[in-house]
């Protein structure tokens, strides 16, 4: 079977062991329509999971678990038991043992993707606080999976839907440390990752990206703010001229969302955090996804947190974690193809054409 058609095996971290992760991730994975599509591979505790079955009332499906990923069966969902000690649940309370399980279960579903055992990564949602630790010292995962396999590569967060993508220049940084953290360059790179991710992961030919200003009404010709004109403008003009992305703005984000602008682009490129997330969960909470682009892993994630408000009354809404799983299936094969349709482009060519009836000219990069 080939790599574009193979049924994929979706590792599936299941964070926080007090929150709704394991909820969500046990409603969508049960259902046949997923099983027909993927296998699914959990990475947590058997113990921890019963307790969530039960008081969720999700006991009426098979689990297959196994101490590795070497063993995980087709057609029902499977658990690798990768937590080597007792994890004391307690629904909706925050605690560092919770944090403890969460990224024991994120290390082996990491380890098992680097070898080859899963075939993409979805992560349940953890407590940035309580998974804090000498092993993880990171804002989130967006960072954490950058160091561990990004290989030097480097990774953007996207917000998407399948009509609705926001990537973050600046991710998990307080809000009076964004504006010395925009440079020319920085934006730059984020515009070319994702105008690839576009290309690559979305399979979307020639990309439109709005670019968000930093400032209210976008500075007002330097009256609310000078952002814009000394960085923001300079790296879109020097990305177009480099790069050829396509990108307009900047626009003041109240205007752009209030008006459904963005409905007229293929992505939006936020200045922070809840400048891109605070409409984006606004108009797709329920279908939204995390992608995190530009790594030679495909991962996803719900776009909701821990709802420990919610924790353990069988209430938390799957959607979000469902289209997480889709997501990342989709985003393998786009990867797939557009890879495969350019490899070797040469020897493509000479053989649908002849050799006699190509002429290029080298000098000018064709």
């Amino acid at each position: 079977m080939s790599q574009q058609n193979k049924k994929l095996k979706v590792g599936i971290t299941l964070g926080d062991t007090n929150g709704i992760g394991i909820e969500v991730a046990l409603k969508a994975v049960s259902v046949p329509e997923m099983l027909d599509m993927c296998i699914p591979v959990m990475y947590g505790s058997s113990k921890v999971v019963s307790y969530h079955r039960n008081a969720c009332n999700l006991s009426g499906f098979q689990i297959n678990h196994t101490k590795n990923a070497d063993n995980i069966k087709d057609n029902v969902p499977n658990l690798v038991e990768c937590i080597d000690q007792e994890i004391k649940v307690e629904l909706g309370q925050p605690s560092k043992q919770a944090g403890l399980a969460s990224f024991m279960a994120l290390e082996a579903a990491v380890r098992d993707l680097k070898a080859g055992l899963i075939d993409v990564l979805v992560t349940a949602p953890i407590s940035k606080e309580n998974i804090q630790s000498e092993q993880f010292q990171f804002p989130g995962h967006t960072e954490y999976l950058e160091s561990a396999t990004g290989e030097g590569a480097k990774a953007l967060m996207i917000m998407c839907t399948e009509n609705l993508r926001i990537a973050l220049a600046t991710i998990h940084l307080p809000l009076s440390q964004i504006p010395s953290a925009l440079t020319i360059e920085g934006i730059k790179e984020k515009l070319h990752l994702l105008n690839t991710s576009l290309k690559r992961d979305f399979n979307i030919d020639g990309p439109r990206i709005a670019v968000l200003s930093l400032n209210p009404h976008a500075g007002e010709n330097g009256i609310l703010g000078t952002e814009e004109h000394d960085i923001i403008i300079p790296a879109m003009q020097q990305s177009l001229e480099e790069d050829g992305v396509q990108c307009f703005g900047p626009y003041a984000a109240d205007g752009f969302f209030g008006a459904r602008h963005y409905r007229r682009f293929d992505a939006v490129l936020a200045m922070y955090h809840d400048q891109g997330l605070a409409p984006f969960k606004t108009i797709a909470m329920d279908e939204g996804v995390n992608f995190t682009a530009g790594l030679p892993i495909v991962r996803t994630s719900p776009d909701h947190g821990t709802g420990y408000d919610i924790a353990g009354q069988g209430i938390a809404n799957e959607s979000s974690m469902r289209h997480a799983i889709y997501t990342a299936i989709d985003v393998y094969r786009n990867r797939i193809r557009y890879d495969e349709a350019r490899q070797n482009p040469l020897p493509k060519l000479f053989q649908d054409r002849g050799r006699d009836n190509v002429k290029l000219d080298l000098t000018k990069g064709e």
